[in-house]
């Protein structure tokens, strides 16, 4: 009867649709984009490919931070939009911005000045630290404007307004693809760089990034479009108000990515190849989890909306579609991943033949536990968040009257 429920339930498949689909393909192409990355750098050797893949640990470490920030922003974000508030929403918009680049800032500093030193604590292997280290110093300048541009994309994406974000997102990779084929392998006149080139790459990218989202947001007039002094104008109730609503998230993302980094630090005293074997699999692994960020990220904005409005009757209707929905798509990707895992594999033809034998081994175990980690990563990161973020809201609401 549930299942028979979601098929007929329009409006859920208009709203979830409208805002999944942008995010899952966006997400698909930065997939994409590490995936093409990892396939040009396995012609430099396992170590490379080992290497890069733990200096792209500090960039997942930071993710999980800017991530945080902009699921709770987003959540919050989404709420106020159901009323229509957008005083408010340029406010988290810029106390998220402030964090962001805080946060980015913390990284970059130590990642600059004593690169080899953070790489040392993912691997005491020298050649990969060398490498490692070449990779990270450049990359990392790229962080702040990365802040920057999830602050707004989340905005947006409280807005319900997805497309933008992804079509520069497209653009963005496009350009990342096209100047890593001139500059890794040193194409059309230009220099062969190697690691170096893949960086530089990645840095170019980012801020065009940035820069093309902001300039079409403020030329289209969007809401999220404001001045410096309107976007910083809130006082110290409303920033607390906002770190206590977003502490739960932030929290949540960084006891789950210090989970995930344990298991980084564990590789990182292997072999280069069992570093490169697990550095492919989780490139892979990707692929085959946007679909799930999609749906996970639509039930965050879509259900927000539904508390911000009060409707919440519709909001519990719509958590448990999401459920059935995930839960469906992940045994969907579960069988895919199992079919599909040895033609993919073979796309790498520069590593080892022990290296893709490791990548076989990790992809069937992911598919196996596949539909249990995508389950609660919706219950987490969509359904759950919004119930918190609107407890948090109400407590405020009742302290005050």
């Amino acid at each position: 009867m549930k299942a028979v429920g979601i098929i007929k339930d329009k409006e859920f498949w208009k709203k979830t649709l409208l805002i999944g689909i942008p995010i899952a393909l966006q997400e698909l192409l930065s997939t994409g984009l590490n995936l093409v990355d990892t396939l040009m750098l396995s012609s430099m050797g396992d170590a490379t490919v080992a290497a890069t893949g733990l200096a792209n640990k500090i960039f997942f470490i930071f993710t999980i931070f800017i991530f945080g920030i902009s699921s709770g922003s987003g959540i919050l974000t989404s709420q106020y939009w159901g009323k229509r508030d957008v005083e408010n929403i340029r406010k988290v918009l810029g106390i998220s911005i402030l964090i962001g680049i805080g946060v980015s800032l913390l990284f970059l500093l130590p990642s600059v000045t004593v690169p080899q030193m953070v790489m040392r604590i993912l691997t005491p292997n020298q050649e990969m630290i060398k490498i490692g280290a070449v990779y990270l110093c450049i990359t990392v300048w790229g962080y702040p404007i990365m802040a920057v541009a999830k602050a707004y994309a989340s905005a947006m994406r409280g807005m319900n307004q997805v497309v933008i974000p992804a079509i520069i997102n497209l653009l963005a990779i496009v350009l990342n693809i096209f100047l890593n084929y001139l500059l890794i392998f040193g194409n059309c006149g230009f220099p062969e760089l190697g690691v170096v080139g893949a960086a530089v790459a990645t840095i170019i990218a980012r801020y065009a990034e940035g820069i093309g989202l902001l300039v079409i947001i403020y030329i289209k007039k969007n809401p999220a479009a404001t001045t410096i002094k309107k976007l910083f104008d809130f006082n110290i109730v409303f920033v607390k108000k906002y770190i206590t609503t977003i502490l739960p998230v932030v929290a949540n993302e960084f006891m789950w990515g210090l989970g995930i980094t344990m298991y980084s630090l564990v590789y990182g005293r292997m072999w280069d190849v069992e570093v490169a074997a697990i550095t492919i699999t989780q490139t892979i692994e990707e692929v085959f989890l946007v679909i799930f960020q999609g749906i996970s990220a639509a039930s965050a904005v879509v259900l927000g909306n539904e508390l911000g409005a009060d409707r919440l009757k519709r909001e519990d209707r719509y958590a448990v579609n999401y459920i059935l929905l995930q839960t469906a798509f992940s045994l969907m990707m579960s069988f895919a991943c199992l079919m599909l895992r040895l033609p993919i594999i073979h796309l790498f033809r520069s590593i080892t033949y022990e290296v893709q034998s490791l990548v076989n081994c990790c992809l069937r175990v992911f598919a196996i536990f596949l539909p249990f980690k995508m389950l609660n990563y919706l219950i987490i990161t969509g359904i759950l968040s919004g119930w918190v973020i609107c407890l948090i809201i109400i407590s405020h609401i009742d302290a005050v009257l």
